[in-house]
């Protein structure tokens, strides 16, 4: 079940409960969790706090639908609370639903690399701990060698910017724990809420398939 707030100016003053399931994604008019088109893909990207992050993806052209939730670690239904005290193993993560005949995967990791700094481990910016690391978690073994060429692809980009090492995990995506309600699209809700995404000032190269 959801939470859903309603509020003509976003400002959440009202709310009712209903099944995930039946939820409309607020940017994309698309359902958040369930009942997508066939022949869309999944992938999943953990850049730091998901808020930010969530936002970069709903905005690119080709993509469906964009959830946030946890993955990686060992603890099955997390909340935020045992995450942010790094109890579980999970990364904060980005669920991106894509059209592959309108945005390439390719496209979706140049928007993961280009808007976070993956050289910073255990972290990003003022956000510290393991649930802010980066990672890439693929669901096809074609997303799976796109990732790691990307990154192959990237590190000498990253080192003639006076960077350290690529710190990004990439392997296949294990369970995805949706989180709580209250961050999901939270900077549509909160527009003016905390974020500490954007260019990063380094280009991943094109071509990178």
């Amino acid at each position: 079940m959801l939470t859903v707030f309603v509020a003509t100016d976003n400002r959440l003053i009202s709310c009712q409960t209903c099944p995930m399931s039946a939820l409309k994604h607020p940017v994309l008019q698309t359902p958040i969790d369930a009942d997508w088109p066939e022949g869309l893909q999944v992938a999943y990207f953990g850049m730091g706090c998901f808020w930010g992050a969530e936002r970069l993806f709903w905005q690119t052209e080709g993509v469906y639908a964009t959830a946030v939730g946890y993955q990686g670690g060992h603890v099955e239904r997390p909340d935020y609370d045992a995450v942010c005290r790094e109890s579980t193993g999970h990364a904060e993560v980005v669920r991106v639903v894509y059209d592959p005949a309108r945005v390439d995967y390719e496209a979706l990791l140049k928007v993961f690399w280009e808007n976070h700094d993956p050289t910073q481990g255990m972290r990003q910016g003022n956000d510290v701990g393991s649930q802010y690391r980066s990672v890439i978690f693929t669901t096809t073994k074609p997303q799976l060698e796109a990732a790691q060429r990307s990154a192959a692809a990237f590190a000498p980009v990253v080192a003639a910017h006076g960077r350290g090492a690529i710190t990004t995990h990439i392997g296949q995506a294990p369970q995805f724990w949706l989180a709580e309600d209250y961050h999901q699209q939270y900077l549509y809700w909160n527009p003016l809420g905390y974020c500490n995404h954007g260019p990063n000032g380094m280009s991943c190269p094109i071509g990178i398939k």
